[in-house]
């Protein structure tokens, strides 16, 4: 059978991800705060084995050489995100110059090799000072998100165009606050509700900050995790069960930002909880310039009245093939690139996270052959070329992760990286994937 090199449109982005509490270590630095990871880490039970992300990668010290590999592997783009208790400790107030000069350092560097930087400022480490105020359950909360996205915008607007207010707000919201499985912990269906209203708007706000403190047009856009949602079986009852399961984990986040409203059955599923003012809707729906969608997998449900409000419940297909998290379904990066554009027609579509996660050996030779990772980033290509043929405006992707890290609840057992990282010597060993992702930007296509 012949090999065919599926081309990608001149000038796509090519990039890969990572997050500060993820790969920075150094917590206790340079005038850096704790955050709410900081202190779920050290509840007993929370974290597997008890893992932190005191030291995680050290990037915080080792970035140059991280810059040397993404240079090495020809990466174009770089998506991270800032640690916000390293730029304002407290949450507002006095800047800590110390944060800023290191993000501003990373970013001269990166532009010196030619890479793009995609900042996200939210990604899950809200400091916590904040959090002892009440968190994302405050309207304050995102007021202070306004202000910290002014501060750090004024410092590196002039060389970073590309933005993102939040990663994942389902996850913050959802796992943070109503299944107690992320920082900050919380197992209450009201916390959850005041917490999307809260995050929701500081998104908006956040936006409107970065453009007023860049100084020049800026790209801001919010990153979603989404997934297609398939019912279990053809039941009636499971294909309704499917509809209210999307609406929470992929409308009740894509609407309001891009729509400017609640899905009518997502209000009527949480009644008053999740009711959100107009004047809140205009600021959430606040003009972006790009979406991003992270995607690992799909949700097949099944109608579940045990569970409260969705009264849906996800099930693992028989005969498929699994990660160590999730389902393997390739075909579900068509289907959500292809609905997010046919539904909302976003200007821009980014995939800034796809990845999965293996069990990884370092043989003795030295290669990390990750095969099944290869297998999984080829195959989801395939798909967003197939995407891009049938004219979604997607203009980048970005591979989870650079380097393997800290996997929040999981700790260090869960490997996603382009990267090996021997934690105890904080060797960084680029693995067989690593370097087919490589081949993959120098060809600007993928062979099938």
């Amino acid at each position: 059978m012949s090999i065919q090199l599926l081309r990608f449109p001149d000038g796509f982005t090519w990039g890969a991800a990572t997050a500060s509490y993820q790969i920075e270590g150094a917590v206790n630095e340079d005038g850096r705060g704790p955050s709410i990871w900081d202190t779920f880490c050290r509840q007993p039970g929370k974290v597997w084995q008890g893992h932190n992300g005191d030291v995680a990668c050290d990037h915080y010290h080792r970035w140059k050489q991280d810059i040397a590999l993404m240079a090495e592997l020809g990466l174009k783009a770089y998506r991270f995100s800032v640690a916000w208790p390293r730029i304002l400790p407290q949450g507002t107030g006095a800047v800590n110059a110390a944060g800023l000069d290191f993000y501003d350092r990373l970013v001269d560097a990166l532009l010196e090799h030619g890479i793009t930087p995609f900042v996200t400022l939210y990604h899950w480490d809200l400091p916590q000072a904040l959090q002892d105020k009440g968190g994302w359950t405050k309207r304050e909360t995102a007021e202070a998100l306004a202000e910290y996205a002014g501060v750090v915008a004024a410092r590196l607007g002039d060389r970073v165009a590309h933005w993102i207010t939040h990663n994942e707000p389902a996850v913050t919201i959802l796992n943070g606050h109503f299944t107690g499985e992320h920082a900050p912990g919380k197992k209450n269906p009201m916390d959850a509700a005041w917490a999307y209203r809260n995050l929701m708007v500081s998104h908006g706000l956040a936006v409107q900050a970065l453009r007023a403190a860049a100084g020049r047009p800026i790209q801001a856009g919010i990153v979603l995790n989404c997934s297609p949602v398939h019912p279990a079986t053809d039941a009636p009852a499971d294909v309704k069960a499917a509809r209210r399961y999307d609406g929470l984990i992929n409308r009740m986040f894509l609407d309001p930002v891009l729509r400017g409203r609640v899905p009518a059955d997502v209000q009527k599923m949480f009644g008053l909880l999740f009711r959100i003012s107009d004047d809140d809707l205009r600021t959430i729906a606040t003009p972006t310039d790009f979406i991003g969608l992270n995607y690992y997998t799909r949700a097949v449900v099944r109608h579940d009245k045990a569970v409260p409000f969705v009264q849906a419940s996800e099930i693992r297909p028989e005969g498929s093939e699994y990660s160590q998290m999730w389902e393997i379904y390739p075909q579900g990066l068509y289907e959500l690139l292809k609905r997010v554009w046919l539904d909302y027609k976003p200007a821009h579509i980014y995939v800034t996270e796809n990845g999965i996660p293996v069990p990884d050996t370092l043989e003795p030779d030295g290669r990390v052959p990750d095969v099944r990772r290869i297998a999984y980033l080829r195959d989801h290509l395939a798909q967003v070329h197939r995407a891009i043929a049938d004219g979604v405006p997607l203009e980048g992707y970005f591979a989870w992760s650079l380097l393997d890290n800290f996997e929040w609840a999981h700790g260090y057992r869960m490997r996603f990286g382009l990267t090996y990282v021997d934690y105890e010597t904080q060797r960084r060993i680029v693995k067989d994937s690593g370097r087919w992702y490589a081949g993959v930007i120098r060809q600007n296509g993928v062979e099938r």
